[in-house]
């Protein structure tokens, strides 16, 4: 199944300084003040590199972090989901006391990120399908990275290739959450809490509320908020974000971010330089890019069953794996197959024997 397109007509870029849009979130180019957060944030997650179980080769990591000038799966919102806000969580903001809008609306925003998330999520489950065939074996055309898939390509139909797309989606949408929202950061104990500077929840990832495979989406706690995003992003909100929380306020978007360690240092927004906001926000958004992972081969198992799963898995995270995930004894069918039907015929040889014997007295 190929990925949803959304279009950008100029018209709706025209009226994005009126009506919310998503922020650029974590970092994708390494301009204007973002470092790539995004392919740094994947890296430190789920490379070998990190020792994770189920770690990704270099040349599919390249494909699913992005590299150099290309996005890569978890940069492709960023190319083609720029106005979709639930790609990104944005605009499910909310503060106790007067806010402009109710509770239950910021509450439905979040959920339609969620399920948005979700529907990539499955999406992915779909085109794992055809990564092996009906014995179980890895189809040498469909999980091939060489030329380099490329997920702004529409006829790009190699299973890994879309499968991978789904799971980049996936990350990008749950690690704009953490720099998004305000689940792991602090306020700023210096000033008064207001939709200036919302007060922070301080939690750990990964989050309850992310967790996709749930039948529902989970009620955030109260006081949880992401930031209204307006092309006009600033503090106090302009638009349709007047009076409300902001992006600009409530992010913690740039900064660097050691691939492998995962350490984040230099935050390069207000929010992300109150105390450990910027390195809390990273930690969480690599804490639950892990956790997806995780869950994306729980669903494998269960839709898939067991050992299609694990070829599956290994089909996506190897650089080669028509070698790499081969039987590891080629032979060894051969060779059990006859010793079993050996085994099998004298075991049968011998019970008729035993009931054609002649009694005797």
């Amino acid at each position: 199944m190929r990925p949803r397109r959304y279009a950008v007509p100029l018209a709706l870029l025209l009226a994005a300084s009126v009506a919310p849009t998503p922020a650029v979130a974590f970092g994708t180019v390494d301009s204007g003040g973002q470092h790539r957060e995004h392919e740094r944030i994947t890296r430190a997650a789920l490379s070998c590199t990190a020792r994770e179980p189920a770690c990704f080769e270099p040349a599919t990591m390249d494909y699913l972090a992005g590299h150099d000038r290309e996005f890569g799966a978890v940069g492709a919102p960023d190319s083609d989901e720029m106005t979709s806000p639930a790609a990104h969580c944005d605009n499910a903001d909310y503060l106790a006391g007067g806010y402009p809008r109710s509770q239950d609306v910021a509450v439905a925003s979040l959920t339609d990120c969620v399920e948005h998330l979700r529907a990539s999520f499955q999406e992915g489950l779909d085109s794992a399908k055809d990564l092996v065939d009906d014995e179980g074996e890895v189809v040498a055309e469909e999980v091939a990275v060489s030329p380099e898939c490329d997920p702004r390509e529409r006829t790009e139909s190699r299973a890994k290739c879309t499968t991978l797309e789904m799971v980049g989606r996936v990350l990008h949408g749950v690690q704009d959450f953490y720099s998004h929202s305000n689940w792991a950061d602090r306020a700023d104990p210096g000033r008064p809490i207001g939709d200036d500077n919302p007060p922070g929840l301080h939690r750990p990832g990964p989050s309850p509320l992310l967790d996709l495979l749930a039948a529902t989406a989970a009620e955030p706690p109260g006081d949880f908020t992401t930031g209204c995003y307006v092309l006009q992003d600033r503090v106090p909100g302009a638009g349709v974000c007047q009076s409300r929380v902001t992006h600009a306020a409530l992010n913690k978007d740039k900064g660097l971010i050691d691939p492998v360690s995962g350490r984040a240092t230099e935050p390069g927004t207000p929010r992300g330089q109150v105390g450990d906001n910027f390195a809390a926000a990273v930690a969480g958004a690599i804490a639950e890019s892990r956790r997806q992972w995780q869950d994306f081969r729980t669903a494998l198992s269960a839709r898939y069953g067991a050992d299609r799963s694990a070829r599956m898995v290994c089909a996506l995270v190897h650089d080669d794996p028509v070698n790499h995930c081969r039987d590891s004894h080629p032979y060894l069918k051969l060779i059990l197959i006859p010793v079993l039907v050996l085994v099998t015929g004298a075991v049968l040889a011998w019970f008729l024997r035993r009931r054609m014997r002649p009694f005797r007295s």
